[in-house]
């Protein structure tokens, strides 16, 4: 009797064809790995690359939950028993669960081409609707007085730009307008481009940044290196591009990697952490109890701009947001003390 393979355990036999081929005959190409076709079909869409690993990195955990078994051989049951125990025994998120479902849609619908009626009535976990934690101006000034250098200056966007933190992150010199006042955010949230403000405070500090970034770029070409990764194929049609003023990361890492495509050392834009972990530090000296995060420092910027009576149309196109009902939310945050209603006791 053929004992069932374990999770993690490799078996040749047919239901793990697309986990592991066999080696082709003389003359024939080998068809690419089902992980593999995944990431091509991901790549060919544009979308980002953390949308690819985590799809990719769920797919490979739907196969390992079902023993290896290939996903051409499952459908409705062993999608909803993967999901199931996200939920029961994992006990995650709902986000968390629809992100799951999100890859093995794309699975089956983009790389497996499997057309299931099955697969449009698939109910996805109800996400609950928490009003975001927002901070209060002088919360937002005691945070800021505990950064210094790029972190400081990498906070002061997100709360007076309302940039999120990857945007931040992996702005470019060509995107900021000082003459303006403009900062051009390219693929932003849904892979959409819009235009916010430079804050009149940072048109200062920003240009004594730029600056400084700009003699590490020309010490770097001085030694062989300032060259950036570019988007999509732009370094195969302009091979000088890469070392372009321009081009630059606005926030570049302290340190030089080897990329592994060219060879060659880089440097990458300073690391989401970097911040993360500097504000985290910063709350804490403030001695604020919220669990404020980059993230919360967005939030402010919006709800600061509707006390300020600004529009919430405005907001929406400052946020990116595609529908007026998700920059909506912050409406229910202002401070007014119950919506304005006066208590009785009172």
């Amino acid at each position: 009797m053929m004992r069932q393979a374990m999770p993690g355990e490799s078996t040749s036999s047919e239901s793990d064809r697309g986990c592991r081929l066999a080696e082709p005959p003389a003359g024939q190409t080998q068809k690419p790995k089902l992980l593999e076709r995944v990431r091509m079909v991901i790549r060919s869409r544009n979308l980002s690359p953390r949308t690819e690993e985590a799809y990719v990195g769920w797919i490979r955990k739907y196969i390992l939950f079902h023993a290896k078994r290939h996903p051409a051989d499952l459908g409705e049951a062993e999608i909803a028993g993967f999901l199931s125990s996200l939920a029961t025994e994992r006990r995650v998120s709902a986000s968390t669960q629809n992100q799951a479902l999100s890859a093995l849609l794309f699975l089956y619908q983009e790389v497996l081409h499997k057309d299931l009626e099955w697969l449009q009535g698939i109910v996805r976990a109800k996400r609950p609707i928490r009003v975001p934690v927002v901070l209060t101006k002088s919360e937002v000034e005691a945070i800021l007085a505990n950064l210094r250098g790029a972190p400081w200056l990498m906070a002061c966007l997100l709360y007076g730009a309302g940039l999120r933190l990857m945007e931040c992150c992996r702005l470019r010199v060509k995107d900021i307008d000082l003459q303006r006042n403009e900062i051009s955010i390219r693929d932003g949230k849904g892979l959409k481009d819009r235009v916010t403000l430079v804050p009149g405070k940072l048109r200062g500090p920003l240009a004594a940044h730029l600056e400084e970034v700009q003699q590490q770029h020309q010490s770097d070409l001085r030694l062989g290196y300032g060259s950036v990764e570019l988007p999509g194929a732009l370094a195969r049609k302009y091979p000088n591009t890469p070392r372009e003023w321009g081009w630059q990361w606005v926030f570049p890492a302290t340190r030089l990697y080897l990329d592994r495509t060219t060879g060659g050392l880089r440097r990458h834009h300073l690391h989401e952490s970097v911040l993360q972990r500097a504000v985290k530090d910063a709350v804490r000296k403030a001695g604020i109890a919220k669990r404020a995060s980059c993230h919360t420092l967005q939030h402010s910027f919006a709800t600061h701009l509707l006390e300020a009576g600004y529009d919430i149309r405005t907001i929406q196109e400052l946020l990116g947001h595609s529908d007026v009902s998700t920059t909506m939310i912050y409406t229910h945050v202002l401070n007014r003390g119950g919506r304005g209603v006066r208590s009785p006791l009172d």
